[in-house]
């Protein structure tokens, strides 16, 4: 019996190191034609005077993508593989959570509603455009909580973006 477990454990052994380079482990499923993406600093047509964040999205985005993935930025549209463009278009600060004694706001919950699109530039189509939400609760009068709840929920968003441009194949 113990020449049988043997044999059965030294043949999936064999099986995992045949099949090793069959699957990447790394989630992305990104045909291999792509190789650079563009990503320009994002619009802000939320109309909340919270352009700011723009350019701490795109940059977060970018630094997953190319520390997460084979793709390569490049700063030219023109010479990418893959356009990805968007646009914070919508920002909320409202109340969260009331004081069942008090009936004021304990907490406010703040919610980002990011639109992307993404296009192929070696075929010339449109792969997709979709919305991601992001949100975070902080508690109220707190403008430290709130500034980390704001980049949180920007973090969420990032993270949708890089599993849909990876993965969504």
């Amino acid at each position: 019996m113990p020449k049988r477990a043997t044999t059965i454990a030294v043949f999936f052994s064999l099986c995992l190191l045949l099949l090793q380079g069959c699957y990447t482990f790394n989630g992305s499923s990104l045909p291999a034609r792509f190789k650079t993406i563009a990503v320009p600093v994002f619009n802000d047509r939320s109309g909340a005077g919270i352009a700011n964040y723009r350019a701490e999205l795109t940059r977060g985005l970018i630094d997953k993508i190319e520390s997460q993935s084979a793709l390569r930025f490049t700063p030219s549209p023109g010479g990418a593989d893959l356009l990805l463009e968007g646009a914070i278009v919508s920002f909320s600060d409202q109340t969260g959570q009331l004081s069942s004694v008090t009936q004021r706001a304990l907490t406010n919950r703040i919610t980002l509603v990011v639109e992307v699109s993404v296009q192929d530039r070696l075929k010339g189509k449109m792969l997709f455009t979709q919305s991601f939400v992001g949100f975070a609760d902080y508690p109220v009068g707190n403008y430290i909580a709130q500034q980390e709840a704001i980049r949180f929920a920007l973090s969420q968003i990032t993270e949708e973006i890089f599993d849909r441009v990876v993965s969504g194949w």
